[in-house]
């Protein structure tokens, strides 16, 4: 349950690459609405997998990284990641 949402793989993998804000991540996540991508991270943060730092500028910046728990993530979504190279392949 903690992954099982579309939406919070693809933030897992963009975040495997390092810390991102926002912006950034709605971009590189594709079609999600600003509404859905901000509840994902939240439940995320909730979890434990993301850790959320807010810098007290102007205009504010918040960035979004892997905690140690998410980060352990990695194998699974890498053996998920290759099946899914392998299935498509079989197909060719």
């Amino acid at each position: 349950m903690l992954i099982g949402d579309k939406w919070k793989v693809l933030i897992l993998r963009d975040l495997l690459t390092g810390t991102k804000r926002f912006g950034e991540l709605k971009r590189s996540v594709g079609n999600v609405s600003q509404k859905v991508l901000t509840a994902q991270l939240r439940a995320m943060e909730e979890s434990g997998l993301v850790n959320r730092t807010v810098y007290a500028e102007v205009p504010p910046r918040v960035e979004y990284a892997l905690t140690e728990l998410g980060q352990s993530l990695k194998p699974i979504l890498d053996a998920m990641w290759d099946w899914g190279e392998g299935y498509k392949a079989s197909f060719s």
